[in-house]
């Protein structure tokens, strides 16, 4: 049988996790990803030109477009590019948030004379390197 202390030691052990799991729920929420879209560029006042997903097969620049409100200033957000046809993780980059609200534009390019190899890709888009916010998939043809 149980002692009444065992049980108590057992009760707190459970708050406790459930404490731990709300602040790093609470944490991980620094941010409210608005929108998400894969474009082949932005205008000069940080708007998508052209919201796609498949690109003809010699392109050499993608940029994913998003739009933040309720960030913490400098909340973290990571935005992975993977090659989903071989499996392949291209590019991280870390996007330190500089405003309540906003948007961004992060580009996979590739050198001068290189296109970007046909196939399906995925980008990511964690807010804290941890919690997923958004996944954009697109196809080069």
């Amino acid at each position: 049988m149980l002692k009444k202390r065992h049980i108590y030691i057992i009760i707190l052990g459970l708050l406790l996790s459930s404490a731990l799991f709300l602040y790093n729920l609470n944490k991980s929420k620094n941010i409210v990803i608005q929108e998400a879209k894969i474009v082949s560029g932005i205008d000069k006042d940080m708007l998508p030109i052209k919201v796609t997903n498949f690109f003809p097969k010699n392109t050499t620049k993608v940029c994913t477009w998003i739009s933040w409100n309720n960030a913490k200033i400098n909340t973290l957000v990571l935005v992975k590019w993977h090659y989903i046809t071989d499996d392949v993780p291209i590019y991280d980059y870390n996007l330190t948030i500089p405003k309540r609200e906003g948007v961004a534009n992060v580009v996979l390019a590739m050198p001068e004379g290189k296109h970007l190899p046909a196939g399906l890709y995925k980008v990511d888009i964690l807010s804290g390197k941890k919690h997923l916010t958004k996944t954009l998939t697109f196809e080069i043809g």
